[in-house]
């Protein structure tokens, strides 16, 4: 924690809404203690006390997002893949590269039932850091937990755009069918 005046309360979470709503980026837990001269655990804290009182904040690999309400109407579906941890990198150029955006990765767990992740990735620098932090931290995939099969929830501008993209998904071989 840097040395400087600490912000207190309510005044810091005026200021993690602020910075979260200019940001066009996701800001991490350690990027909001810095500029507020408090531990990363009070971020979160106060992370949980803003979701309280209903704002929109979503705690992905590469931070936090405020999710702002878009102009246009976009749609979403969920596909069922299935592919190797080696080949996760792969799937997720794919997706972002045909302009969509990888909202959640779902699993179902044997003992947890449905275990949801926030990723929002939707660009090729999203995937490398997400694919870069994995490697990093050692961590594991949720859908190494599944023998590979997962969900995504995918956005798009459209339908076509959702159908071209699964369609090349399925001539990979990522697509979980029957």
């Amino acid at each position: 924690m840097a040395q400087g005046k600490k912000i207190l309360g309510d005044e810091r979470r005026d200021l993690l809404i602020k910075w979260l709503s200019s940001s066009e980026q996701p800001l991490t837990g350690g990027e909001l203690a810095k500029r507020t001269n408090v531990s990363r655990q009070v971020i979160v804290q106060d992370i949980s006390i803003l979701k309280a009182k209903k704002y929109p904040i979503i705690a992905t690999a590469q931070g936090y997002i405020l999710v702002q309400t878009r102009p246009t109407q976009r749609v979403s579906r969920i596909i069922a893949c299935k592919h190797s941890p080696k080949e996760t990198k792969e799937e997720l150029f794919i997706l972002v590269d045909h302009g969509v955006t990888v909202k959640q990765v779902i699993v179902e767990h044997a003992i947890y039932g449905e275990i949801t992740a926030s990723l929002m990735l939707t660009t090729r620098q999203d995937v490398e850091n997400f694919c870069s932090n994995i490697e990093k931290t050692q961590s594991a995939l949720l859908s190494e937990l599944t023998n590979g099969v997962h969900l995504h929830v995918i956005e798009a501008e459209n339908n076509d755009q959702l159908e071209k993209v699964v369609q090349v998904l399925d001539d990979k071989g990522f697509i979980l069918n029957d």
